[in-house]
């Protein structure tokens, strides 16, 4: 029988042995993105892809098949066809909020190694089951909050952990406000049937059944709250992750939250806030404040400190001297995790079985802010948020809402 040197791991390839098989369930904007990064990283090899729209689903494999050469990968359009494959190792996860739950549960349970896209979960109830699902099975987990991979926000982080603006007093966090129209459909809200090429009920999947219409997909789902969070939500594991890391609060959060938002009617296709803003109190007298929509909190993270400020988001750094920013960290201080990209850390794990830097414990405590936040506007009430029971305390009614009757017969 003839063996191509490749498949030994001879003239460059690698050997079958080392490599990692992986999927990608839906395929639509991130999940377009994981094909291209993963599909390009050596020892990682796809064999299959996922996606309710058979259009996506072309595209997809299309794009696969011409980065490897070949036609090799397989399409399914139901992903437990996936999961049930005993030669994936691992999947990554790109679905709307609404279904990162389900599906991420059912991979970890069928032994998969998951890279799920942020937020954690669509509910805190979801993401907790992501969380103990992932320790039960002793999988690897990699959150796409891949900021912890960029080097300015490592090098923010790593001097503020290591005092160079002194003890912290307040952060400042600045996220996206309004409704992108990304598909210019914001006024299509009449339902109509859905493009035969989509099947619309299983997109529904647990959320109630709405009728289609143009403005709920693909993109814009993410602003009504039975599929999203809003802009609140869907930054919530990027700079407010970044704060946590910055300050050491990847096992702890908020202990009281209240806020405002401006809310469309609630039967709206858009329904979540154009416009928030959330104070959580943490511990040590810290308040970070978190805001879309509000000029004077800047976009990205902004730690506040007896000595001074540091401030990050995409591409740029400043602080309140210039010196700081050239500090670099001592043999004694902290020394933060240095990645060649997200993906490829991911890969690198699901290899060594060591733990990435935002496995979904770290993923769920970076989004709390943002799910009690949420209640709190909605609610027009202050939450008590216990962080050690991870639990909201002496409001009942409030705390009926980090969870919410799945559509039958879906279920965790």
């Amino acid at each position: 029988m003839y063996v191509k040197a490749q498949t030994l791991g001879r003239d460059g390839g690698v050997a079958a042995s080392n490599r990692v098989t992986i999927a990608t369930i839906g395929m639509g904007w991130m999940g377009g993105e994981h094909l291209g990064k993963f599909s390009h990283i050596k020892g990682c090899q796809y064999v299959a892809v996922c996606d309710i729209d058979t259009d996506v689903l072309a595209a997809g494999k299309a794009k696969v098949d011409k980065a490897y050469g070949n036609k090799d990968v397989v399409p399914y359009r139901a992903y437990e066809e996936v999961l049930f494959r005993n030669d994936i190792d691992a999947v990554t996860i790109a679905l709307p909020d609404h279904w990162h739950g389900i599906a991420s549960v059912m991979a970890l349970r069928n032994g998969k190694d998951v890279y799920g896209e942020k937020p954690l979960a669509h509910t805190f109830h979801e993401g907790k089951c992501i969380v103990d699902t992932q320790k039960k099975y002793n999988r690897i987990w990699q959150t796409g909050s891949w900021q912890r991979s960029t080097e300015n926000f490592r090098q923010a982080c790593e001097l503020v952990r290591n005092g160079r603006i002194g003890k912290i007093t307040r952060i400042e966090v600045g996220l996206p406000s309004g409704h992108s129209d990304y598909n210019k459909t914001k006024d299509q809200t009449s339902p109509t049937p859905p493009p035969a090429t989509l099947n619309y009920d299983r997109w529904l999947g647990p959320a109630p059944d709405i009728a289609y219409c143009p403005a709920i997909l693909p993109k814009t789902w993410r602003w009504n709250l039975n599929f999203g969070g809003g802009q609140l939500m869907d930054w919530i594991g990027h700079h407010v992750d970044i704060a946590h890391w910055g300050m050491g609060w990847d096992n702890t959060g908020p202990h009281e939250v209240s806020g405002v938002g401006e809310y469309p009617p609630s039967n709206a296709i858009w329904n979540s806030a154009t416009k928030y803003r959330i104070e959580a109190k943490y511990p040590d007298d810290v308040t970070m404040v978190i805001a879309g929509g509000y000029p004077e909190i800047k976009g990205g993270t902004k730690w506040i400190g007896e000595k001074g400020w540091i401030w990050v988001t995409r591409g740029k750094s400043d602080a309140s001297s210039p010196e700081i920013l050239h500090s670099e960290a001592g043999a004694n201080e902290v020394h933060l995790t240095k990645t060649v990209s997200h993906y490829d850390q991911f890969i690198d794990c699901v290899k060594s079985r060591g733990e990435t830097l935002t496995p979904a414990s770290v993923a769920l405590h970076s989004a709390v802010p943002g799910w009690v936040g949420q209640i709190a506007m909605l609610t027009g009430r202050t939450i008590k948020w216990d962080p050690d029971k991870m639990e909201i305390m002496g409001d009942p009614e409030a705390a009926k809402m980090l969870t919410y009757k799945m559509r039958a017969p879906y279920q965790l």
